[in-house]
């Protein structure tokens, strides 16, 4: 829509005929080559491996870091290579592990909790050293749970349950907050770095005063016309059920995902609101609803 010529690299080709499209992997350098990377280039880094299907039972950080390392270092060797220099790169708020204080700063003090946190932690650090040592000018965006339509993720069991009327085990009794952002914002968000410059350095994202999880899955429900109820657990038990389940290879969620699901998990996004004049304009009730009417849809 601003006239700007977009090209996916990507293993499969967007569904969209809008763009152009170069099929590649970040793992082979001699993909990226074929991007022809120049200096009028911006470069949007989003691909990651990520807990999106079925993850091995070992060997889990040589798995992410093979693309989430290796492939963020192929990137910048491209851009190094072509003149490119600036870029955008999604990490995640997992590099910060679990939470010491909330809401969370950009500042604090990252201590992943498993091998996906690590592995964009590392490929932070990576893009922290090439504008250190090549002028690179590289945003950082750390964002919490990323949902929408067509973005689900970890959601989809719990919609099943939602579609079915049947009950919802909650971890804990729910009183906690577990932020989301909306992929549009995370778009918006994007685009607002752009037209400041490209700031240098990491930045949250994340929605404005999210709702407690059991309000959030009430609401959800209630707005479904589900017949299904809440039914509040004690977390330490189920927490510990599930990390026996990840090491039979019987995962139902990782331990990335269990180990915060109780936790007040909520980034401060003020440092990127004043920045980039950027705010998100869509709240967790409504992503919720949208990520599980697209999918009831499908």
């Amino acid at each position: 829509d601003q006239g700007q010529r977009v090209v996916i690299f990507d293993q499969a080709p967007p569904q969209s005929c809008l763009h152009d499209y170069v099929r590649g992997d970040i793992g082979q350098s001699a993909d990226l080559d074929r991007l022809a990377l120049g200096p009028d280039d911006i470069v949007y880094h989003l691909a990651a491996r990520q807990f999106h299907g079925p993850v091995p039972r070992t060997g889990r950080d040589a798995w992410f870091s093979d693309v989430n390392v290796l492939g963020t270092r192929h990137v910048l060797e491209a851009m190094q290579k072509g003149g490119a220099g600036r870029l955008l790169f999604f990490s995640t708020d997992m590099t910060y592990g679990l939470p010491v204080s909330t809401p969370i700063f950009a500042g604090q003090v990252q201590s992943p909790i498993g091998p996906y946190g690590r592995s964009k932690l590392a490929a932070e650090t990576l893009i922290l050293g090439a504008m250190r040592d090549f002028g690179l000018r590289a945003t950082i965006f750390r964002p919490r749970l990323i949902a929408g339509a067509g973005r689900l993720g970890i959601l989809s069991t719990l919609f099943r349950l939602i579609m079915a009327g049947a009950p919802v085990p909650m971890i804990g009794a729910g009183g906690n907050r577990y932020q989301m952002i909306s992929v549009s914002d995370c778009v918006a968000a994007a685009l607002k770095a752009v037209e400041v410059g490209i700031p240098p350095g990491a930045f949250n994202l994340g929605s404005t005063d999210p709702p407690t999880v059991c309000e959030l899955l009430s609401g959800l429900i209630s707005r479904s016309g589900s017949r299904s109820r809440l039914i509040a657990t004690p977390g330490g038990m189920v927490k510990a059920t599930l990390a026996i389940l990840d090491k039979l290879g019987l995962p139902l969620l990782y331990p990335e995902q269990f180990k915060i699901a109780d936790a007040d998990y909520v980034l401060d996004t003020t440092l990127t609101r004043k920045t980039f004049g950027w705010t998100p304009a869509h709240r967790d009730t409504d992503i919720m609803f949208e990520a599980y009417d697209h999918f009831a849809r499908a």
